[in-house]
């Protein structure tokens, strides 16, 4: 059953980046490097927009900005973790540090 739920929930991120990415290829960007989705969507954008240089090369830099939000987001988890705090408090400092840089991304790539 755990391994149907990895693979819905994959298949809602990639399906949702690939429909972003038609109109905010930044966006998608960093939706895509979520762990596992990465290489997927890139190949999916790829399909879907026919190699589109502009909307590659978009894809890409969203992409390499947003590592920055997700590697905030394990710097938190893993501050959380060493102070012992609870899973749940946890999952919501790191997302909302992610979300928080998420929206700076956004911004900086306008």
């Amino acid at each position: 059953m755990q391994f149907f739920i990895k693979v819905a929930i994959s298949l809602v991120i990639i399906l949702a980046a690939t429909a972003i990415a038609k109109r905010l290829p930044a966006t998608a960007g960093l939706i895509g490097v979520m762990p596992l989705t990465g290489a997927l969507v890139l190949v999916w954008v790829y399909m879907e927009n026919h190699g589109e240089p502009r909307v590659m090369q978009q894809f890409a830099m969203g992409a390499l900005w947003g590592m920055a939000p997700s590697i905030l987001f394990f710097v938190v988890a893993l501050f959380c973790l060493k102070k012992q705090l609870p899973l749940p408090v946890v999952l919501v400092s790191s997302f909302g540090a992610w979300l928080g840089a998420a929206l700076v991304h956004q911004w900086f790539l306008k």
